[in-house]
């Protein structure tokens, strides 16, 4: 053990784990903004929730930036290199839409709204793919599963900005517009970041033409073991967290029809989540060296699915603190195992060649439920009512878990398909 002690601090303690919690912070904040703070400010608005739910359209980005991955892979910005490049500036811009979109009126200015909402999220999707593949090509393999866990860990952390800091300086008092431009300096420290960091050195050839930057990956990832099997992974990308996604894709217009303040929101509810997810997604990461990746996911999946059902007990309990901070913490949990297992399954499913633009492919598929399927979850509610809602994500969750046994056996190898060549 004291053998592997400096080799162990080493890997925890260095510069690229510092950077992971950079990377993770920019990544998760635009995200949030949509998850967390849209739903808020509209609702001070009263606006319908059934168009607040379809604002969860505006995330369609998320789901198609494998569509331009390619060219960030191909073409540079400026000389700062492959990968800083798109990073500076893409950080640049979202500090300006995020002031922008604040400065509208969700009352009146609804198509405004969408329009820079859409622009954001296309801006934070590129510089998801920049930073994913800055990451993969910074971490040498043995830190990958740490520095992915850092990375999410501060991805959950960037939701206390727009989640919880935000939503407090409303309730004070505190005018939307300077709300959104205190969540968009909270960017600042990535961009800052990407001007000092150095541009890591290739592992292998970026693609010499935009014809092999944009085929060769989804060639590779389609042929490597069949159509099928390709095809079986994808559809378990879709449907592993769709029951926990829609069951939280409302949540703060839930917490709010139950009688919590935005106060009492930002402290009891974006607290809870926020830090029983980081330390679910820990003792995920930790726990999963011994299980390995597909017992893994079993086993935590089975987590996330099991806390779905406590938003049902919180819908007919109604306004009590404690029981809020109960659902959310466990939901948060579960769902922080779920995910280490996931992203280590969606890592493992990249052909190192291609991990741009695969990672791209594999992270929009993920995303998926969350833009498209839950953008109905206002019309589900406004039908349902909140309680059938809940237990309706719950039978929704179960599906993923049955495809476990094509693309992760328990008793096969610690990891996914593609390590079977």
């Amino acid at each position: 053990m004291s053998e592997n002690s400096p080799a162990l601090r080493e890997a925890i303690f260095n510069k690229r784990m510092l950077i992971c919690i950079f990377t993770g912070f920019s990544s998760g904040l635009p995200l949030f903004v949509f998850i967390n703070l849209l739903p808020a400010w509209m609702n001070d608005a009263h606006v319908d929730i059934k168009a607040i739910g379809l604002m969860a359209l505006l995330q369609v980005p998320y789901i198609a930036k494998f569509l331009w991955a390619p060219l960030l892979d191909h073409f540079r910005v400026g000389h700062f290199g492959r990968r800083r490049g798109w990073m500076i500036l893409l950080h640049v811009l979202l500090i300006a839409a995020l002031a922008l979109m604040g400065s509208l009126n969700p009352a009146t200015e609804i198509g405004l709204i969408s329009l820079v909402g859409i622009t954001v999220s296309f801006l934070s999707a590129s510089l998801d793919i920049a930073i994913d593949a800055y990451r993969r090509e910074l971490l040498p393999d043995n830190e990958l599963g740490l520095g992915n866990t850092i990375h999410v860990n501060a991805y959950k952390l960037a939701g206390l900005i727009p989640g919880s800091l935000a939503l407090y300086l409303s309730d004070t008092g505190l005018a939307w517009p300077t709300v959104f431009i205190v969540v968009a300096l909270f960017m600042l420290p990535g961009l800052v970041m990407s001007l000092v960091i150095a541009e890591p050195q290739l592992k292998q050839l970026p693609p010499r033409t935009l014809d092999a930057a944009i085929i060769l990956p989804f060639k590779e990832f389609f042929t490597r073991h069949g159509v099928l099997a390709a095809l079986e992974v994808l559809l378990f990308i879709f449907l592993f967290k769709l029951g926990d996604s829609l069951a939280t894709s409302l949540a703060t217009k839930f917490y709010l029809d139950m009688g919590f303040s935005k106060t009492e929101i930002a402290i009891i509810a974006k607290n809870a989540g926020l830090w029983s997810g980081i330390v679910g997604g820990i003792l995920g990461g930790i726990w999963m060296i011994k299980l390995g990746i597909n017992r893994a996911l079993w086993l935590f999946g089975a987590a996330q699915l099991a806390v779905i059902p406590l938003f049902a007990w919180l819908s007919m309990v109604g306004h009590n603190p404690v029981v809020l901070a109960i659902v959310v913490g466990s939901e948060a949990f579960g769902v922080g195992l779920g995910t280490a297992a996931f992203v280590a399954f969606i890592a493992k499913s990249t052909n190192p060649l291609y991990t741009a633009t695969q990672l791209a492919l594999l992270t929009a598929l993920a995303a998926v439920p969350r833009t498209v399927i839950n953008a109905y979850a206002g019309f589900m509610v406004e039908g349902l009512g909140w309680t059938n809602f809940f237990w309706i994500c719950t039978w929704l969750g179960i599906p993923g878990m049955l495809m476990l046994v094509r693309v992760a056996p328990w008793k096969e190898a610690d990891t996914p398909e593609t390590q079977k060549a």
